[in-house]
């Protein structure tokens, strides 16, 4: 009989996941340092990372991966000077991830993909310091703070939130069409 808990291969498997995923958000996310890129990296994170998080998913198997995975993004986004909102944040929509992709019994390639556009919606809060204090967050690069108050004017915060979803959405179609004999192998059509 399978247990329902988490094992060590399964907590295994969310280090090693989470470890790839990282990788590719903090390649994407050094973009960040010319400011246009910043505001693309919404949907950049969810498209390129889409894939490995795919993967991810043919993993899968028990409650609480997913929203381990999202809250170490988040831990990880706090520990590298992003503020404590993508946590946050990400605590929220890796939980609402963890229950559509169960509500597939894990193996729904539809809830698979709302899952992926779901969980990316963690890398929109690490924008929520652009509207809330832009000035506090860039205390020291007046350039950069006058460039991004520019690209980020109120209207885009819903809407990088929408790039986020959307990303993580075509990231899934993506992902599952690049790793079909994996879905197929972990029996999710």
């Amino acid at each position: 009989m399978k247990s329902e808990k988490l094992q060590g291969k399964d907590l295994i498997n969310v280090g090693i996941y989470s470890a790839i995923y990282f990788v590719v958000v903090f390649a994407i996310a050094m973009l960040g340092y010319i400011p246009i890129f910043m505001v693309l990296i919404s949907a950049l994170v969810p498209i390129l990372a889409g894939i490995p998080f795919m993967l991810f998913l043919t993993k899968v198997k028990k409650f609480g991966m997913i929203w381990i995975m999202s809250l170490l993004m988040g831990l990880l986004m706090l520990l590298t000077g992003m503020g404590y909102y993508s946590l946050i944040v990400g605590a929220v929509t890796g939980l609402l991830a963890e229950l559509i992709y169960k509500s597939g019994n894990y193996r729904s390639t539809g809830k698979a993909i709302l899952t992926a556009g779901v969980f990316s919606i963690w890398v929109w809060g690490n924008y929520l310091p652009f509207f809330l204090d832009i000035e506090k967050y860039f205390s020291t690069r007046q350039e950069y703070i006058d460039a991004m108050t520019r690209l980020m004017p109120a209207w885009m915060c819903p809407a990088l939130f929408a790039a986020a979803f959307i990303g993580g959405i075509i990231g899934g179609v993506i992902g599952k069409s690049l790793l079909k004999k994996h879905f197929t192998r972990a029996g999710i059509a």
